[in-house]
């Protein structure tokens, strides 16, 4: 797989995880550089006893706890406009953009083992690809994710 079909194919997909791992600016951008990086290293080594995109899902994940273990001390909160762009209706586009982040931000506050299945199960993922990737039992994953639901809401009402 080249470089292109992985921008294409997982392009969005890596972006919506490295928002659930870092705020808006240079560190996310450079996680999303990072998986990309990684995941293009691996792709040869992929050998087809999963699904492509749980391979890609499992190498982002990975990539995130990483950058989370690199920058725990680096938590500074940027403005949550920084990157957007001025389309023809830019007043919803930022509201939209807040709100997209005032979500992110709430999912980088669940502890990892309600963050991870959430943001697989968020990216369309069934139970059985979750619990795959996370090496975990389906009825774990239900549970985790029914958790970070409750968790997400009460973060949500509060912010």
């Amino acid at each position: 797989m080249t470089f292109d079909e992985i921008l294409n194919t997982y392009g969005a997909t890596i972006r919506r995880i490295a928002a659930s791992y870092a705020p808006p600016g240079a560190g996310r951008e450079d996680l999303e550089q990072e998986i990309l990086l990684q995941v293009y290293q691996a792709m040869p080594r992929w050998r087809e006893e999963s699904q492509q995109r749980t391979y890609v899902y499992r190498i982002a994940q990975n990539c995130g706890i990483r950058s989370l273990k690199n920058t725990h001390k680096q938590r500074a909160r940027e403005p949550w406009d920084d990157q957007i762009t001025h389309p023809a209706d830019a007043e919803t586009s930022l509201q939209k953009a807040r709100q997209y982040e005032r979500l992110a931000s709430c999912v980088r506050q669940l502890p990892l083992n309600q963050r991870l299945p959430l943001i697989l199960r968020l990216e369309g993922l069934s139970y059985d690809e979750i619990a795959t990737i996370l090496e975990l039992s389906v009825n774990t994953v239900g549970v985790r994710l029914h958790r970070a639901t409750q968790t997400l809401k009460a973060l949500m009402e509060k912010s």
